[in-house]
C-alpha cells in the first residue's frame, strides 16, 4: 500500500483523482491529510472535521467495477471493510444508514464519498473517500455525530487506520466473485433501521412513514410504504429523519 500524507488539502479525493489522471499510480494507493478544508459528503454537503483528530483518507481502487450496472458493489465493499474493522476495535452497534454513512447507536461517526471515473478503454477507476471521527469529542453543532473516542471512551491511534481498512477491502474483493450474495446479505443486515417504521422526507419536502425492506441491484433503497405498497428511492429523492 503506497501512502501518501499530507498536512493540509482542499479535498483527499480532489488530489487522487488528479494524482490519479497524470501517473500510472498503484493500485490502492492511499492519501491522508490531516486537516480538510472542502471536505464533501453525499450530494455535496460538507464533511466537517476538527483538524488533527480525525481519520480523513482516500484509495484509489482499480480494476474491480466491471460496468455502471455493478457501482453500487464498491459501496458494499467498503462500507462493509469499515464496519469489520470497527467491529475487531470493538466499536459497539455498528450499522450502515443508507448508502453508506457509518453509525454507532444513533450517532454517526463516518462517512463514505465514492466518485468513479470511466477511462477511454472502459474500465471504471474509484476513488473512495472515508471520513472518520475518530479522537473528536465536541460536537456541540452537530448534534447526530459522535466518534470512536465518545463511545468507547478510549483514545486511538488514527495512523494505524488506513492499513487495516485497506487490508479488509482487499480481503473481500479477493473474495467478492465466489461470495458477493453473503457480502450482500451481510450489507442489508447491516442497514441502519432496517425493518422498523421511520420517518422519511421526499424532495417535494413531504413526510411519510416507511419501513426499510432492503437495497436493489443498482443500490436504489426499498421502501414499504403505508399502503402496503414497495417503492425504490435513489439517494437524491429521500431522506431518512431519525
Amino acid at each position: 500500500m503506497k501512502l501518501i500524507k499530507l498536512d493540509a488539502i482542499d479535498s483527499t479525493n480532489d488530489f487522487l483523482k488528479a494524482l490519479a489522471a497524470q501517473d500510472e499510480l498503484n493500485n490502492f494507493t492511499v492519501v491522508t491529510a490531516e486537516n480538510q478544508t472542502k471536505g464533501k459528503g453525499q450530494m455535496g454537503a460538507k464533511w466537517v472535521s476538527e483538524s488533527g483528530k480525525n481519520l480523513i483518507m482516500s484509495v484509489l481502487i482499480k480494476d474491480f467495477l466491471q460496468d455502471n450496472e455493478q457501482v453500487f458493489s464498491m459501496n458494499i465493499v467498503v462500507s462493509l471493510a469499515v464496519i469489520e474493522t470497527l467491529m475487531g476495535l470493538d466499536i459497539p452497534n455498528l450499522s450502515i444508514k443508507w448508502p453508506n454513512d457509518i453509525m454507532s447507536y444513533n450517532k454517526k461517526i463516518g462517512g463514505i464519498l465514492i466518485e468513479n471515473t470511466i477511462k477511454s478503454d472502459g474500465r471504471i477507476v474509484s476513488v473512495v473517500g472515508l471520513g472518520l471521527n475518530v479522537n473528536q469529542t465536541n460536537f456541540e453543532h452537530l448534534p447526530n455525530a459522535s466518534s470512536l473516542a465518545v463511545i468507547t471512551g478510549n483514545s486511538f491511534d488514527k495512523n494505524l487506520l488506513p492499513e487495516l481498512f485497506v487490508e479488509k477491502i482487499q480481503q473481500i474483493i479477493e473474495f467478492w466473485e465466489t461470495k458477493s450474495t453473503d457480502f450482500w446479505n451481510k450489507y442489508f443486515n447491516s442497514l441502519f433501521k432496517k425493518g422498523i417504521p421511520v420517518p422519511f422526507k421526499n424532495t417535494k419536502n413531504q413526510n411519510f412513514m416507511g419501513i426499510i425492506q432492503g437495497v436493489s441491484s443498482i443500490g436504489k433503497l426499498q421502501v414499504l410504504l403505508e399502503d402496503d405498497s414497495v417503492s425504490e428511492f435513489d439517494i437524491k429523492e429521500v431522506q431518512m429523519l431519525y
